[in-house]
Protein backbone atom coordinates (compact mmCIF):
# COMPACT_ATOMS: atom_id res chain seq x y z
CA UNK A 1 0.00 0.00 0.00
CA UNK A 2 1.56 2.87 -1.50
CA UNK A 3 -1.26 5.21 -2.82
CA UNK A 4 -1.35 6.92 0.70
CA UNK A 5 -2.73 10.40 1.59
CA UNK A 6 -1.13 12.09 4.80
CA UNK A 7 -3.22 14.96 6.20
CA UNK A 8 -2.12 17.59 9.06
CA UNK A 9 -3.73 20.48 10.05
CA UNK A 10 -1.10 21.66 13.17
CA UNK A 11 2.52 22.55 13.48
CA UNK A 12 3.24 19.23 15.08
CA UNK A 13 1.31 17.37 12.80
CA UNK A 14 3.40 18.93 9.95
CA UNK A 15 6.99 17.80 11.26
CA UNK A 16 5.27 14.28 11.84
CA UNK A 17 3.87 14.24 8.36
CA UNK A 18 7.60 14.98 7.47
CA UNK A 19 8.65 11.78 9.57
CA UNK A 20 5.93 9.57 7.80
CA UNK A 21 6.53 10.83 4.11
CA UNK A 22 10.16 9.03 4.69
CA UNK A 23 8.92 5.60 5.38
CA UNK A 24 5.74 6.16 2.40
CA UNK A 25 7.89 7.94 -0.15
CA UNK A 26 4.96 7.04 -2.75
CA UNK A 27 2.59 9.14 -0.21
CA UNK A 28 0.79 12.69 -1.31
CA UNK A 29 0.68 14.81 1.81
CA UNK A 30 -1.92 17.71 2.20
CA UNK A 31 -1.47 20.71 4.32
CA UNK A 32 -3.56 23.33 5.70
CA UNK A 33 -2.99 25.98 4.57
CA UNK A 34 -3.28 28.11 7.89
CA UNK A 35 -0.03 25.66 8.80
CA UNK A 36 2.71 28.06 8.02
CA UNK A 37 5.32 25.69 8.36
CA UNK A 38 6.62 23.99 5.12
CA UNK A 39 9.86 21.91 5.05
CA UNK A 40 11.68 23.34 2.08
CA UNK A 41 11.54 21.36 -1.46
CA UNK A 42 8.30 19.62 0.22
CA UNK A 43 5.76 19.37 -2.29
CA UNK A 44 2.40 19.57 -0.11
CA UNK A 45 -0.77 19.77 -1.78
CA UNK A 46 -2.52 23.34 0.36
CA UNK A 47 -6.42 23.27 1.53
CA UNK A 48 -8.11 25.50 2.58
CA UNK A 49 -10.94 23.62 4.23
CA UNK A 50 -10.29 20.19 5.55
CA UNK A 51 -13.68 18.44 4.62
CA UNK A 52 -13.72 19.80 1.06
CA UNK A 53 -10.35 18.34 0.52
CA UNK A 54 -11.07 15.14 2.26
CA UNK A 55 -14.19 14.52 0.31
CA UNK A 56 -12.20 15.09 -2.95
CA UNK A 57 -9.15 12.96 -2.42
CA UNK A 58 -10.75 10.57 -0.36
CA UNK A 59 -11.65 7.39 -2.85
CA UNK A 60 -8.11 8.49 -4.96
CA UNK A 61 -5.86 7.03 -2.41
CA UNK A 62 -5.70 2.82 -0.92
CA UNK A 63 -5.09 4.52 3.17
CA UNK A 64 -5.22 7.78 4.58
CA UNK A 65 -2.90 9.00 7.93
CA UNK A 66 -5.02 12.01 9.18
CA UNK A 67 -2.46 13.71 12.31
CA UNK A 68 -5.29 14.96 14.10
CA UNK A 69 -7.80 14.37 16.55
CA UNK A 70 -10.20 11.20 15.98
CA UNK A 71 -13.19 13.28 16.34
CA UNK A 72 -12.55 15.17 13.80
CA UNK A 73 -11.91 12.16 11.51
CA UNK A 74 -14.88 10.67 11.85
CA UNK A 75 -16.96 13.80 11.44
CA UNK A 76 -15.78 14.16 8.15
CA UNK A 77 -15.12 10.85 6.87
CA UNK A 78 -18.69 9.45 8.03
CA UNK A 79 -20.43 10.92 4.86
CA UNK A 80 -17.83 9.60 2.86
CA UNK A 81 -18.18 5.80 3.75
CA UNK A 82 -19.58 3.46 1.45
CA UNK A 83 -18.76 -0.57 2.02
CA UNK A 84 -15.96 -2.18 3.93
CA UNK A 85 -15.18 -3.60 0.60
CA UNK A 86 -14.50 -0.82 -1.20
CA UNK A 87 -13.67 1.72 1.85
CA UNK A 88 -9.75 3.04 1.82
CA UNK A 89 -7.95 1.89 5.13
CA UNK A 90 -8.13 5.22 7.27
CA UNK A 91 -5.81 5.49 10.21
CA UNK A 92 -5.54 8.76 13.08
CA UNK A 93 -2.96 9.50 14.50
CA UNK A 94 -2.66 12.36 17.31
CA UNK A 95 -0.28 15.02 16.57
CA UNK A 96 2.67 13.88 19.24
CA UNK A 97 3.25 10.54 17.45
CA UNK A 98 1.91 8.50 20.46
CA UNK A 99 -1.32 6.06 18.57
CA UNK A 100 -2.05 5.30 15.51
CA UNK A 101 -5.42 4.05 15.49
CA UNK A 102 -6.79 1.89 13.05
CA UNK A 103 -10.13 3.38 12.43
CA UNK A 104 -11.89 2.29 9.41
CA UNK A 105 -11.01 -0.83 6.96
CA UNK A 106 -8.81 -2.28 9.07
CA UNK A 107 -8.86 -6.16 7.30
CA UNK A 108 -9.98 -6.01 3.65
CA UNK A 109 -8.71 -2.34 3.33
CA UNK A 110 -5.75 -2.97 5.23
CA UNK A 111 -5.84 -0.18 7.97
CA UNK A 112 -4.69 -2.37 10.64
CA UNK A 113 -1.35 -2.85 8.76
CA UNK A 114 -1.03 0.61 7.59
CA UNK A 115 -1.71 1.21 11.66
CA UNK A 116 1.27 -1.22 12.44
CA UNK A 117 3.37 0.29 9.61
CA UNK A 118 3.37 3.41 10.46
CA UNK A 119 3.60 3.20 14.02
CA UNK A 120 6.40 1.32 13.42
CA UNK A 121 8.32 4.22 11.45
CA UNK A 122 7.68 7.16 14.09
CA UNK A 123 7.88 4.73 17.33
CA UNK A 124 4.35 4.98 17.86
CA UNK A 125 1.59 2.31 19.52
CA UNK A 126 -0.72 0.31 16.56
CA UNK A 127 -3.94 0.41 18.22
CA UNK A 128 -6.41 -2.69 16.58
CA UNK A 129 -9.40 -2.86 18.12
CA UNK A 130 -10.89 -5.66 15.64
CA UNK A 131 -11.95 -8.52 17.64
CA UNK A 132 -9.85 -11.51 15.85
CA UNK A 133 -7.12 -9.64 16.03
CA UNK A 134 -7.29 -8.97 19.77
CA UNK A 135 -7.91 -12.32 20.34
CA UNK A 136 -5.09 -13.75 18.06
CA UNK A 137 -7.42 -15.43 15.80
CA UNK A 138 -7.37 -15.65 12.31
CA UNK A 139 -9.39 -12.93 10.15
CA UNK A 140 -10.93 -14.72 7.10
CA UNK A 141 -11.20 -11.69 4.89
CA UNK A 142 -7.53 -10.74 5.32
CA UNK A 143 -6.65 -13.98 4.72
CA UNK A 144 -9.07 -13.98 1.61
CA UNK A 145 -7.21 -11.08 0.15
CA UNK A 146 -4.23 -12.31 1.23
CA UNK A 147 -4.81 -15.13 -1.34
CA UNK A 148 -6.54 -13.48 -3.98
CA UNK A 149 -9.67 -14.85 -3.28
CA UNK A 150 -12.92 -12.56 -4.06
CA UNK A 151 -15.44 -12.32 -1.57
CA UNK A 152 -18.65 -12.92 -2.83
CA UNK A 153 -21.06 -12.55 0.24
CA UNK A 154 -18.85 -9.90 2.38
CA UNK A 155 -21.98 -9.97 4.62
CA UNK A 156 -21.11 -13.60 5.83
CA UNK A 157 -18.13 -12.20 7.06
CA UNK A 158 -19.37 -11.82 10.08
CA UNK A 159 -20.47 -15.69 10.60
CA UNK A 160 -17.68 -16.98 10.21
CA UNK A 161 -15.75 -14.61 12.54
CA UNK A 162 -18.25 -15.07 15.33
CA UNK A 163 -17.60 -18.75 15.34
CA UNK A 164 -13.81 -18.16 15.85
CA UNK A 165 -14.21 -16.11 18.50
CA UNK A 166 -17.12 -18.50 20.08
CA UNK A 167 -14.48 -21.60 19.63
CA UNK A 168 -17.00 -22.98 17.47
CA UNK A 169 -15.07 -25.03 14.78
CA UNK A 170 -16.14 -24.05 11.31
CA UNK A 171 -17.17 -26.52 8.13
CA UNK A 172 -14.94 -25.73 5.23
CA UNK A 173 -15.15 -26.61 1.52
CA UNK A 174 -11.98 -26.46 -0.11
CA UNK A 175 -11.55 -28.97 -2.61
CA UNK A 176 -8.41 -27.09 -3.62
CA UNK A 177 -6.72 -27.14 -0.47
CA UNK A 178 -6.37 -22.87 -0.78
CA UNK A 179 -7.93 -22.01 2.99
CA UNK A 180 -7.09 -25.02 4.87
CA UNK A 181 -3.54 -25.03 5.55
CA UNK A 182 -3.70 -21.26 6.42
CA UNK A 183 -6.22 -22.03 9.18
CA UNK A 184 -5.46 -23.09 12.79
CA UNK A 185 -6.16 -27.16 12.85
CA UNK A 186 -8.06 -26.09 15.80
CA UNK A 187 -10.96 -23.82 14.03
CA UNK A 188 -12.07 -26.47 11.68
CA UNK A 189 -14.19 -28.95 12.11
CA UNK A 190 -12.78 -32.51 11.98
CA UNK A 191 -14.96 -33.08 9.12
CA UNK A 192 -13.96 -30.42 6.73
CA UNK A 193 -17.27 -31.24 4.51
CA UNK A 194 -14.64 -30.81 1.50
CA UNK A 195 -16.31 -32.75 -2.12
CA UNK A 196 -15.23 -32.41 -5.43
CA UNK A 197 -15.51 -29.20 -7.12
CA UNK A 198 -18.37 -28.29 -8.27
CA UNK A 199 -20.60 -30.38 -5.46
CA UNK A 200 -22.29 -28.93 -2.85
CA UNK A 201 -21.09 -30.86 0.21
CA UNK A 202 -23.46 -32.33 2.76
CA UNK A 203 -24.21 -30.10 5.74
CA UNK A 204 -23.84 -26.61 4.90
CA UNK A 205 -20.29 -25.50 5.40
CA UNK A 206 -19.30 -22.08 6.84
CA UNK A 207 -16.81 -21.61 4.30
CA UNK A 208 -16.83 -22.45 0.56
CA UNK A 209 -14.16 -22.08 -1.17
CA UNK A 210 -14.97 -23.19 -5.18
CA UNK A 211 -15.15 -21.17 -8.70
CA UNK A 212 -19.02 -23.34 -9.39
CA UNK A 213 -22.06 -22.05 -8.11
CA UNK A 214 -24.28 -24.29 -5.71
CA UNK A 215 -27.42 -22.75 -3.45
CA UNK A 216 -25.57 -22.36 0.13
CA UNK A 217 -27.41 -20.73 3.06
CA UNK A 218 -26.78 -17.07 3.14
CA UNK A 219 -24.73 -16.67 6.35
CA UNK A 220 -21.99 -19.11 4.46
CA UNK A 221 -18.94 -17.17 2.77
CA UNK A 222 -18.66 -17.93 -0.30
CA UNK A 223 -14.82 -17.05 -1.59
CA UNK A 224 -14.09 -17.40 -5.38
CA UNK A 225 -10.59 -18.48 -6.88
CA UNK A 226 -9.15 -17.21 -9.72
CA UNK A 227 -9.61 -20.65 -11.37
CA UNK A 228 -11.11 -20.45 -14.36
CA UNK A 229 -9.87 -19.76 -18.40
CA UNK A 230 -12.14 -18.58 -20.99
CA UNK A 231 -11.20 -18.76 -24.46
CA UNK A 232 -12.47 -17.01 -27.05
CA UNK A 233 -12.72 -17.14 -30.70
CA UNK A 234 -14.50 -14.76 -33.34
CA UNK A 235 -15.26 -14.18 -36.80
CA UNK A 236 -13.72 -10.63 -38.03
CA UNK A 237 -15.38 -7.76 -36.34
CA UNK A 238 -17.69 -9.51 -34.25
CA UNK A 239 -19.29 -7.02 -31.80
CA UNK A 240 -18.24 -7.45 -27.96
CA UNK A 241 -22.24 -7.41 -26.94
CA UNK A 242 -21.93 -10.62 -28.72
CA UNK A 243 -19.27 -12.46 -26.75
CA UNK A 244 -20.31 -10.64 -23.85
CA UNK A 245 -23.28 -12.71 -23.94
CA UNK A 246 -21.74 -16.21 -24.78
CA UNK A 247 -19.44 -15.87 -22.11
CA UNK A 248 -21.70 -15.01 -19.66
CA UNK A 249 -24.66 -17.45 -20.88
CA UNK A 250 -21.78 -20.13 -20.98
CA UNK A 251 -20.87 -19.88 -17.17
CA UNK A 252 -24.12 -19.66 -16.26
CA UNK A 253 -25.48 -22.70 -17.76
CA UNK A 254 -22.41 -24.94 -16.37
CA UNK A 255 -22.76 -23.23 -12.89
CA UNK A 256 -19.49 -21.25 -13.40
CA UNK A 257 -18.80 -17.94 -11.19
CA UNK A 258 -17.60 -15.48 -12.92
CA UNK A 259 -15.41 -14.05 -10.53
CA UNK A 260 -13.56 -17.13 -10.97
CA UNK A 261 -12.29 -16.14 -14.39
CA UNK A 262 -8.69 -14.47 -14.34
CA UNK A 263 -8.05 -14.37 -18.43
CA UNK A 264 -9.62 -14.42 -21.65
CA UNK A 265 -6.94 -15.60 -24.17
CA UNK A 266 -7.32 -15.95 -28.37
CA UNK A 267 -5.14 -17.02 -31.26
CA UNK A 268 -2.42 -14.13 -31.85
CA UNK A 269 -4.42 -12.89 -35.24
CA UNK A 270 -6.95 -11.82 -33.53
CA UNK A 271 -4.58 -9.03 -31.29
CA UNK A 272 -6.30 -6.25 -33.40
CA UNK A 273 -10.04 -7.26 -33.13
CA UNK A 274 -11.95 -4.60 -31.69
CA UNK A 275 -14.61 -6.51 -30.25
CA UNK A 276 -12.58 -8.40 -28.56
CA UNK A 277 -10.39 -5.70 -26.92
CA UNK A 278 -13.43 -4.11 -26.32
CA UNK A 279 -14.87 -6.96 -24.08
CA UNK A 280 -11.39 -7.70 -22.48
CA UNK A 281 -11.66 -4.10 -21.29
CA UNK A 282 -14.66 -3.74 -20.50
CA UNK A 283 -15.26 -6.30 -18.03
CA UNK A 284 -11.63 -5.62 -16.84
CA UNK A 285 -10.18 -9.10 -17.37
CA UNK A 286 -6.56 -9.80 -18.84
CA UNK A 287 -6.83 -11.20 -23.01
CA UNK A 288 -3.87 -13.07 -23.84
CA UNK A 289 -2.98 -14.70 -27.31
CA UNK A 290 -1.23 -17.39 -28.13
CA UNK A 291 0.52 -18.27 -31.77
CA UNK A 292 -0.97 -20.94 -34.52
CA UNK A 293 2.20 -23.13 -33.68
CA UNK A 294 1.33 -23.44 -29.71
CA UNK A 295 -2.72 -23.78 -30.37
CA UNK A 296 -1.86 -26.87 -32.72
CA UNK A 297 0.25 -28.88 -29.74
CA UNK A 298 -3.08 -28.83 -27.63
CA UNK A 299 -4.11 -32.64 -27.78
CA UNK A 300 -6.86 -32.23 -25.07
CA UNK A 301 -9.48 -30.97 -28.31
CA UNK A 302 -13.15 -31.94 -27.62
CA UNK A 303 -15.01 -30.56 -30.52
CA UNK A 304 -12.26 -29.69 -33.50
CA UNK A 305 -13.40 -27.71 -36.50
CA UNK A 306 -12.26 -28.24 -40.30
CA UNK A 307 -13.40 -24.49 -40.93
CA UNK A 308 -11.22 -23.27 -38.31
CA UNK A 309 -8.29 -25.53 -39.44
CA UNK A 310 -8.94 -24.69 -43.37
CA UNK A 311 -8.95 -20.74 -42.41
CA UNK A 312 -6.37 -20.24 -39.76
CA UNK A 313 -4.42 -23.68 -39.68
CA UNK A 314 -5.29 -24.86 -36.21
CA UNK A 315 -8.03 -27.19 -35.36
CA UNK A 316 -9.23 -25.37 -32.42
CA UNK A 317 -8.94 -21.52 -31.47
CA UNK A 318 -10.98 -20.93 -27.66
CA UNK A 319 -10.88 -24.63 -26.48
CA UNK A 320 -6.94 -24.75 -27.10
CA UNK A 321 -6.26 -21.57 -25.94
CA UNK A 322 -8.83 -22.12 -23.28
CA UNK A 323 -6.62 -25.05 -21.79
CA UNK A 324 -3.23 -23.13 -22.47
CA UNK A 325 -4.12 -20.29 -20.91
CA UNK A 326 -5.01 -22.34 -17.51
CA UNK A 327 -1.85 -23.64 -17.89
CA UNK A 328 -2.49 -26.80 -19.44
CA UNK A 329 -5.45 -27.27 -17.18
CA UNK A 330 -8.62 -29.41 -17.61
CA UNK A 331 -11.08 -28.53 -20.41
CA UNK A 332 -14.55 -27.90 -18.46
CA UNK A 333 -16.65 -26.62 -20.69
CA UNK A 334 -16.41 -27.50 -24.46
CA UNK A 335 -16.79 -25.15 -27.41
CA UNK A 336 -20.38 -23.15 -27.15
CA UNK A 337 -21.02 -21.07 -30.17
CA UNK A 338 -23.10 -18.28 -31.51
CA UNK A 339 -23.65 -17.01 -35.02
CA UNK A 340 -20.20 -15.10 -34.69
CA UNK A 341 -18.33 -16.37 -31.45
CA UNK A 342 -17.05 -19.48 -29.73
CA UNK A 343 -16.00 -19.64 -26.06
CA UNK A 344 -14.72 -22.66 -24.10
CA UNK A 345 -13.48 -22.88 -20.47
CA UNK A 346 -10.52 -24.40 -18.86
CA UNK A 347 -10.25 -24.98 -15.42
CA UNK A 348 -6.57 -24.78 -13.92
CA UNK A 349 -5.62 -28.78 -12.60
CA UNK A 350 -3.11 -28.21 -9.79
CA UNK A 351 -4.28 -24.93 -7.49
CA UNK A 352 -2.60 -23.63 -4.67
CA UNK A 353 -2.33 -20.45 -2.88
CA UNK A 354 0.14 -19.16 -5.27
CA UNK A 355 -1.72 -20.31 -7.94
CA UNK A 356 -4.52 -18.19 -6.40
CA UNK A 357 -2.08 -15.07 -5.98
CA UNK A 358 -0.64 -15.53 -9.50
CA UNK A 359 -4.48 -15.41 -11.19
CA UNK A 360 -5.29 -12.61 -9.22
CA UNK A 361 -6.98 -9.91 -11.35
CA UNK A 362 -9.10 -7.16 -10.72
CA UNK A 363 -12.07 -7.09 -13.24
CA UNK A 364 -15.88 -5.72 -13.74
CA UNK A 365 -16.32 -9.22 -12.58
CA UNK A 366 -15.11 -8.42 -9.55
CA UNK A 367 -14.30 -4.90 -9.53
CA UNK A 368 -11.97 -5.19 -6.60
CA UNK A 369 -10.32 -8.46 -5.38
CA UNK A 370 -12.21 -8.13 -1.87
CA UNK A 371 -15.77 -6.20 -3.69
CA UNK A 372 -18.74 -7.65 -3.56
CA UNK A 373 -19.99 -5.75 -5.92
CA UNK A 374 -22.21 -8.23 -8.89
CA UNK A 375 -20.86 -8.64 -11.88
CA UNK A 376 -22.76 -7.53 -14.72
CA UNK A 377 -26.05 -9.29 -15.79
CA UNK A 378 -26.37 -11.27 -18.59
CA UNK A 379 -27.71 -10.21 -21.93
CA UNK A 380 -29.82 -13.21 -24.23
CA UNK A 381 -27.49 -14.17 -26.36
CA UNK A 382 -28.29 -14.54 -29.56
CA UNK A 383 -29.32 -18.16 -31.16
CA UNK A 384 -26.43 -20.46 -31.60
CA UNK A 385 -25.65 -22.12 -34.95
Amino acid sequence: MDNIGIWAITPNGVRLAERLRRAFPGASVYLSAAVGLMPAAWPAGRFERLSSAVSEQFSRHDGHLFIMSTGIVVRIIAPLLRDKTVDPAVVVIDELGVHAISLVAGHIGGANALARRAAEAIDAVPVITTATDINQLPAIDTLACELGLAIENPGAIKHVSMAFLTGRPVRLHDPFGLVRDCLPPETLARDDGTTTPGEAPGPAPDIYVDDSVVDLPRQVLILRPRSLAVGIGCNRNTAADEMKALLLKTLERFRLSPRSVFTLASVDIKQDEAGLVTLSESLGIPLVFFDRETLKQVSAIATPSAMVEKHIGVKSVCEAAAILAARNGELIVPKQNTKNATAAVARISSMSSASARAGRNTSAFEPTTCSRRSPPSPDTPPTST
